[in-house]
């Protein structure tokens, strides 16, 4: 665990909340420029910012709004001839405050060494469980450490003792393949007659798996009978008994279009999709809104499901035959239906590829417990039983927020242990669906020009991946499903028009991904997450998006963008890592783009050649000109990098204006690791150098700008 921002605070002010495990703030003082007046604590209205008009010619431009990017058409964003390049950025931001700008320079003279300020490096918590024991001490530190750790004081082990007069060493022949060593257990002198003590009892199993005559399923499950039970049905169609929002099932949302929107190199791949949702049922009134967020219920992956079921030994003829699942209370296999006992038909597979968690969730006592138990190897055996005592909890500490372990890997770690179906469905957890907020107003999307009544919404997904012990990279399950989706019709779309070039005809942009019959299976919902319960068609607002979180923020400014009296007063700050490779939607906020739209570029890089600067792209050009002309020869290796959150001290005076305006609202979305907390303090920095507030009363301020709905913070 690694603490990133340990570095001094610029102005020297060290602020503490009162209470144990709560984080220390360390104050940064925010810029004196253009944009940000840290001694004027009056909220005033940029009086500097351009704003947007929207003339009767693209008044009616938005409401027959064809998105280019979303049909394939190219894209044609500004109405004015101004190129990227030539676009002022807006708002108005000096390159670096002066202050920034002097220690840079200063920082390429020779200086003496009581001139040169030294930057702390970052601090190591713990990167083991013995570290983590020794922060825990006598427990009460287990608040501080919750989130990384497994909880209940798991690392508070008792050891393995060594035979007298021998050193610590592994005892027994530990499992000879690549998913066993990927674990990197520590089994210090673990051996084959070790007594081990408090292992977890094995859980009731509540999940039976019974046969099933044809002609019942026709007279006892009549809607079960028309539901696919095939391979093949059973990859694209979900059960009719799953219920994530019950009374209503889930519903098969055509793809009406899907493609990349980051490039090629990109260190996380994201991708658009247009989804048809014309024969939506109603539901309660409830319609899709702009900044609300569908539920996405997507399948385990296919091959990962068939692996799964070879390492159990299912024989094939049972994967696909339909059965009686028993279960004795709860809500699963519904999702969130009511807790009572089940009768449902389903078969192995269609349990396997949609109602278990078999990815998601680090390995638990009682799933390890179960393997120990079915294990024939005693050597393997051994290993899962010393997981589950008091002298193996350490390690079973270590295993739980080391690397990600999935059932699939533990399977091929531990070959011999083989348990069956219906005990691990009492195991492993619900299959849950993911959410993805619109980044889309569905009202401006449907009026687009060729779709012939055809409603649709639209949303954003980052592909999520983390190591595998195969030496490549395993995807999220909800991202994975999008992106295997997304694959399929670019590279159907692909095909069709190198066909249409080598023939000499026209293509129509997603006809031919359209002929795949892609459907992702969602559900509405309530429409009521933080973003589209909070959001006006009026009033100021700041958005502040890192990375995907700014999807939602593209549906809001088209919306403002429909009302004249509304497009104005609207700032967004967008964080990306490379503005060549990562920033999402540019070009598709309308032709006023680079005026209320401010990037900063997180990946530390080399300067650009002097006088190269992009439209709306963080550079800092008078920065560098000024240190190239002190030595030119230091330039090549100087690098810069900027964070959300020092775009947000840039900004301080138009935060505090529209925060303290009646009708005003600043609306964050992103990672909570890294920039939801780096914003939340530059969002404290400002109120305690704009209002003269010391941290703990800062902090409050935002607390009740949350509680008016003047702050929403929607991260994950």
């Amino acid at each position: 665990m690694m603490n990133t921002n340990a570095s001094p605070p610029a102005s020297g002010r060290s602020h503490s909340l009162p209470h144990f495990g709560a984080p220390q703030h360390r104050h940064k003082s925010i810029p004196t420029c253009a944009t940000s007046h840290p001694n004027d604590p009056i909220p005033r209205e940029p009086a500097d910012t351009p704003l947007l008009s929207v003339t009767p010619q693209l008044r009616r431009k938005i409401g027959s709004m064809s998105n280019p990017r979303s049909s394939g058409e190219s894209s044609a964003v500004s109405t004015d001839g101004s190129t990227d390049s030539s676009a002022p950025s807006t708002p108005l931001t000096e390159p670096q405050e002066m202050e920034e700008l002097t220690d840079r320079v200063e920082d390429l003279r020779p200086s003496s060494p009581d001139k040169m300020r030294k930057r702390r490096a970052s601090t190591t918590y713990a990167t083991n469980s013995d570290d983590i024991r020794k922060l825990l001490g006598s427990g009460q530190g287990t608040k501080f450490l919750q989130k990384y750790c497994c909880g209940d004081g798991c690392c508070m082990a008792e050891a393995l003792p060594a035979p007298e007069g021998q050193p610590k060493r592994i005892f027994l022949q530990p499992p000879d393949n690549d998913a066993f060593r990927f674990l990197g257990l520590k089994l210090g002198s673990l051996t084959l007659t070790s007594e081990l003590t408090r292992i977890t009892e094995l859980p009731e199993q509540k999940v039976t798996f019974g046969t099933l005559r044809r002609q019942s399923l026709a007279d006892k499950f009549p809607d079960e009978a028309q539901h696919g039970h095939g391979q093949d049905d059973v990859n694209v169609y979900p059960p009719t008994y799953m219920k994530p929002h019950p009374p209503y099932s889930i519903f098969n949302a055509p793809v009406h279009c899907a493609r990349e929107l980051t490039k090629p190199g990109a260190e996380k791949r994201t991708f658009h999709f247009d989804l048809d949702v014309t024969d939506y049922p109603a539901e309660g009134g409830v319609d899709f809104k702009v900044g609300g967020a569908v539920g996405i219920c997507p399948p385990n992956d296919p091959h990962v499901v068939e692996d799964i079921m070879n390492q159990l030994g299912i024989p094939r003829f049972q994967r696909d035959r339909p059965v009686r699942l028993i279960t004795k209370g709860g809500r699963w296999p519904t999702i969130w239906g009511d807790e009572e006992a089940r009768e449902v038909v389903t078969t192995r597979r269609e349990v396997l590829t949609w109602t278990l968690d078999i990815s998601s969730v680090p390995p638990t006592k009682p799933l390890l417990r179960l393997l120990a138990d079915y294990a024939e190897a005693p050597n393997e055996k051994q290993i899962l039983l010393f997981l589950c005592s008091a002298q193996g909890q350490a390690a079973f500490c270590d295993l739980r927020t080391g690397p990600h372990i999935t059932l699939q890997q533990l399977l091929h770690a531990f070959p011999s242990s083989k348990p069956p179906l219906e005990a691990l469905c009492s195991m492993l957890n619900q299959l849950m669906p993911r959410f993805y907020s619109l980044s889309n107003d569905p009202h401006v999307s449907s009026a687009r020009e060729g779709l012939s009544g055809r409603r649709l919404i639209e949303l954003a997904v980052t592909i999520h991946e983390t190591p595998a012990y195969t030496g490549t990279h395993r995807t999220g399950v909800g991202s994975g499903f999008l992106e295997r989706l997304a694959l399929k019709f670019v590279r159907a779309e692909e095909q069709a028009q190198q066909d249409a070039t080598a023939d000499q005809y026209c293509l129509h942009p997603g006809i031919a991904g359209r002929r795949l019959s892609l459907q992702v299976p969602m559900f509405r919902g309530l429409m009521s997450n933080p973003l589209s319960r909070e959001f006006a068609s009026d009033g100021p607002m700041v958005l502040i998006g890192a990375g995907v979180g700014m999807a939602p923020f593209r549906g809001f400014i088209l919306n403002r963008l429909k009302n004249a009296n509304c497009a104005n007063k609207i700032w967004l700050i967008q964080g990306i890592r490379d503005a060549m490779l990562d920033e999402i939607y540019r070009g598709e906020l309308g032709a006023h783009e680079s005026e209320i739209k401010r990037v900063v570029q997180s990946r530390a890089r080399a300067p650009p050649p002097v006088g190269e600067h992009e439209a709306g792209v963080e550079s800092h050009s008078e920065d560098e000109n000024a240190a190239a002309r002190v030595e030119p020869d230091t330039r090549k290796e100087r690098k810069v990098a900027r964070y959300v959150q020092d775009e947000v001290r840039q900004q301080a005076d138009i935060v505090w204006f529209v925060v303290n305006a009646v009708d005003g609202r600043v609306f964050v979305c992103g990672s909570t690791k890294g920039m939801g907390e780096g914003v939340e303090s530059a969002l404290v920095d400002v109120a305690m150098d704009k209002g003269g507030l010391d941290a703990e009363t800062a902090r409050q301020f935002w607390d009740g700008k949350k509680e008016a709905g003047q702050y929403i913070a929607e991260t994950w």
